[in-house]
């Protein structure tokens, strides 16, 4: 009977540890008995939550872009519409705003291509909206070159150096530009062949992928087009790019040295002179650094995957025309004609 009875307590006390051992592990953990299912509903909220704040930062980044492109037509609009009356009016144009017409056109087709390839593919990608997408490619490249030629055009006019060939070009770029401006068109039609060629090996691919037997060429397809065309893309851009780099150091080089000899002076002449030029270094660096950037962050986005990502996609087109609509901001400020039709239009007659 003794054995019973202390076999009867240690079953009990066993049992009693294991079921407080149970209770404890249930409160401590906040688990339900069925714990698979509520991990399962924990883990779909938080996925859920996360695809919400994903598609909000996805309609916050797109509203973004839609405003700087308002923003971009309208600039661009402006610098078309204002020279374009002053060159029927006058039935002429000065060499500054050859290009600055030719840029704002430029600007107007990039962000309207811009717009329509990119909601119409992220909505329904078809052959349409390929085509639009190599019209973007070859007014960015055409924005490129006439970007490079209007700096080549400051370092001749504005640079103090005494070079031959610098004195013959300041001598001739007056006459040069509407032959520059033809150079840039052909140069940039030349570059845009291989877009075309990558375009149409697209299309014949999208077409082609449902067919049997079709992936060794799809694969090789993919591997030329990530080691030539990503590097051809770049290098179309990195030669127009370089020469603005050229042009932009030699003219801030020439305006740093030229003020450094104007502040041994001391009248009120020179002092004018001076802050004339820190104004002008101060509108070029500007310009330099957001065409700089605009470049780099292109680079940046042909050799990384960002298409995958809904959200991040967004925020790049966001970041890009962003320096675009700064850049044609930078351009309607550097003209006379366009900052004094700006003022009337903001300001009223008596601005001027």
């Amino acid at each position: 009977m003794t054995n019973l009875k202390m076999i009867w307590g240690e079953f009990a006390s066993r049992g009693m540890c294991f079921f407080y051992t149970r209770q404890y592990w249930s409160e401590t953990c906040f688990l339900p008995r069925n714990s698979h299912k509520a991990f399962e509903s924990l883990s779909q909220k938080i996925l859920q939550k996360r695809s919400m704040v994903l598609i909000q930062l996805t309609i916050f980044f797109i509203i973004i872009y839609v405003l700087e492109s308002l923003t971009t037509i309208a600039q661009s609009s402006f610098m078309v519409a204002v020279l374009g009356r002053k060159w029927m009016q006058v039935k002429r144009l000065s060499s500054v705003e050859m290009i600055l017409i030719s840029l704002g056109i430029c600007h107007f087709c990039l962000q309207w291509t811009s717009v329509l390839n990119n909601f119409g593919s992220y909505f329904n990608y078809n052959y349409t909206f390929g085509n639009i997408a190599i019209i973007w490619e070859f007014t960015n490249i055409l924005t490129f070159w006439l970007t490079s030629l209007l700096a080549a055009f400051y370092c001749v006019k504005i640079s103090s150096f005494t070079h031959p060939i610098f004195l013959w070009l300041r001598w001739r770029i007056l006459r040069l530009v509407p032959w520059l401006l033809l150079g840039t068109l052909i140069l940039s039609c030349v570059a845009f062949i291989p877009s075309v060629i990558r375009n149409r090996k697209q299309i014949q691919l999208i077409t082609m992928k449902h067919l049997p037997g079709n992936s060794t060429w799809t694969e090789r397809f993919h591997l030329f087009e990530q080691y030539f065309f990503k590097a051809e893309t770049i290098g179309v851009l990195l030669v127009p790019f370089l020469l603005f780099l050229a042009s932009m150091v030699l003219v801030m080089a020439s305006l740093i040295r030229h003020r450094e000899q104007m502040q041994q002076h001391n009248s009120g002449h020179c002092n004018s002179s001076t802050q004339a030029h820190r104004t002008a270094l101060k509108s070029l660096a500007t310009f330099f650094i957001v065409f700089t950037s605009y470049f780099l962050i292109l680079v940046i986005q042909f050799v990384s995957k960002v298409s995958g990502n809904e959200s991040l996609y967004w925020l790049w087109e966001a970041i890009i025309y962003a320096l675009i609509s700064i850049h044609s901001t930078s351009l309607m400020l550097s003209s006379p004609t366009l900052k004094r039709v700006l003022k009337m239009k903001c300001l009223g007659p008596e601005a001027t």
